[in-house]
């Protein structure tokens, strides 16, 4: 087979393994940190997910101060308000626990600290002049894979749109992943974020940026997901918390050092306007966007399909890819995955509008089958109906 040219630079080192949290304080001093800026968001304080942490860096003799004020869909008021934060404590390096929030929150800050200038100023095509001070990003979810990647989605106020924040300066210098941080994780966390890790893998998997660096993490990550997701919600047991947190990680690096795409479109437009939960966001249009791709990477779909546990001997490549689509509805169905006409928020007089901001994303372009705004708006009313 014909390979075609790639470039592939992972920019995190992963530390993956039970117990973990208590190796912040060692990391943080390996990196140069002398007083670090430790963000997480009230819930996960409360859980006490973050005194292991604490308790590293006294021991480790590393001054740290706490920042809670993260939000779901961080916004850039609350990132300019963490850099005046950090300047105002001296801080030199950054630990975030949590989801996506966190850790988006902790790049923008970051990014706000180096660079100066607010998130318009540094969202994409923009390029940093500096790098982030040190970021250690700590996972308490098998969803966003964002302790990976080099990408900050912040969502600006006054737009009511998300903006991109992308570059490999920003990327955290690296992943603690614990995988006992799932067990005590509601339901609904673990089904939301999970549908959102396998997400990230296929469509990191499908998109037109993957590369077959990229193909096997993804798919990987498919098979870890698939097989797991309903007993780490259901059960918790450490066997399949370990297989969504592992398989979160690389579906992160998947869809990082490729792209995403039609779904997350969709998903990020709707989270900019009515601040819906991103996995769940996902979660409800990702049958419709994958039916409607399946012309354009059939043999892909076919694969994913295997990958999720489908036997799919004596289908055509045709049929297989569409058994795809039953296996991600009857993952969404048992793990209990709303619909999207179940959020009374949702206003489908809106859809023209979601159309537009969906076509507008940096990612439209790399999705396997190409989009007009008025596919945008017709996926939108079939996920809505379906």
């Amino acid at each position: 087979m014909g390979i075609s040219p790639f470039t592939f630079q992972l920019a995190t080192r992963i530390e993956f393994g039970e117990g973990y949290l208590s190796h912040a304080g060692a990391e943080a001093k390996k990196l140069g940190i002398t007083k670090a800026m430790v963000i997480a968001d009230k819930g996960i304080i409360a859980a006490g997910i973050v005194q292991p942490i604490e308790e590293s860096l006294k021991a480790e003799q590393v001054d740290y101060v706490i920042y809670d004020q993260i939000v779901p869909n961080p916004r850039d008021v609350h990132c300019i308000a963490g850099a005046e934060f950090a300047r105002e404590h001296g801080v030199d390096g950054m630990i975030a626990i949590g989801g996506g929030s966190s850790m988006d929150t902790a790049k923008a800050v970051g990014t706000l600290l180096a660079n100066g200038g607010n998130i318009r100023t540094w969202a994409t095509p923009a390029v940093l002049e500096h790098p982030i001070i040190p970021l250690i990003a700590v996972p308490t979810t098998a969803g966003t894979g964002s302790e990976v990647t080099f990408d900050a989605v912040i969502t600006d106020t006054e737009a009511h749109v998300k903006l991109n924040i992308l570059d490999l300066k920003i990327a955290p210098k690296v992943a603690l992943v614990d995988p006992s941080v799932l067990q005590g994780l509601p339901e609904k966390v673990m089904s939301a974020t999970g549908v959102d890790a396998l997400v990230h893998a296929v469509e990191a998997y499908t998109c037109k940026a993957a590369s077959p660096i990229t193909d096997a993490f993804a798919l990987y990550a498919i098979d870890l997901i698939g097989a797991n997701i309903r007993e780490a919600v259901y059960q918790r047991t450490k066997e399949s918390c370990a297989a969504m947190m592992l398989g979160s990680t690389m579906a992160g690096v998947a869809f990082g050092y490729s792209d995403v795409a039609a779904v997350h479109c969709i998903a990020e437009a709707l989270g900019g306007r009515y601040d819906t939960p991103h996995g769940v966001s996902n979660a409800m249009v990702l049958s419709t966007v994958t039916e409607f791709n399946i012309p354009a990477a059939a043999e892909k779909y076919a694969e994913v399909a295997r990958h999720l546990g489908v036997d799919t001997t004596g289908m055509t490549t045709e049929e297989a890819a569409h058994s795809c689509v039953d296996a991600m509805k009857s993952i969404c169905a048992d793990v209990k995955i709303p619909k999207m006409r179940d959020f009374d928020i949702i206003d489908p007089k809106d859809f023209p509008a979601l159309a537009q901001a969906s076509f507008e994303n940096m990612s439209t372009p790399n999705n396997p089958r190409e989009l007009t705004v008025q596919d945008f708006y017709d996926l939108l009313v079939k996920a809505y109906n379906a």
